[in-house]
């Protein structure tokens, strides 16, 4: 009898690659010109993974997030994975804006997967809940590159990672 192969689907970025990426905004905003003399800051609280962005107005916000972001990208952070919350006004005449990364597949979401991966009916694949992460689990092994193709052509508003496969 063949044994049952095997992979897990996760979500996360890697902290070291956001706190570099976070560096490299920060140098680029002190050099920038329409920046100059301003109070823009980005900081990153690496044990919550989470940023905070500070700006004089709602335009230098824009022109921040859009830094960060391409910093972001270049270093392959899932963008993704950024959930941006309101820019709400701070003291001396700032605005600040709260971002979270998302490690770990949310709950809501985790569910919604296994539910779609199910309805699919692919024939033997079962999908699991494993604390953050699903393991999908099938005898065959094309199956399982079905169910990968068919989970990447569907958006579930994070980036997905497929790994630790085991044949």
């Amino acid at each position: 009898m063949a044994g049952l192969a095997s992979f897990d689907i996760s979500t996360g970025a890697d902290l070291q690659e956001v706190d570099n990426a976070v560096n490299q905004a920060t140098k680029e905003v002190a050099q920038r010109y329409d920046f100059k003399g301003s109070k823009a800051s980005v900081a990153f609280d690496r044990p919550k993974a989470a940023l905070s962005l500070v700006a004089d107005d709602d335009f230098k916000m824009k022109a921040l997030l859009d830094v960060l972001q391409s910093k972001l990208v270049k270093r392959g952070v899932p963008v993704k994975n950024l959930e941006i919350g309101p820019v709400t006004p701070a003291a001396n005449d700032t605005v600040r804006c709260e971002i979270k990364l998302t490690q770990g597949i949310p709950q809501e979401k985790a569910k919604a997967i296994v539910k779609a991966i199910k309805d699919r009916k692919f024939k033997k694949a079962q999908a699991s809940i494993q604390g953050a992460e699903i393991r999908v689990q099938s005898p065959s092994k094309d199956e399982l590159q079905d169910v990968m193709a068919f989970l990447r052509t569907q958006d579930w508003g994070i980036e997905l990672k497929f790994g630790n496969y085991r044949g």
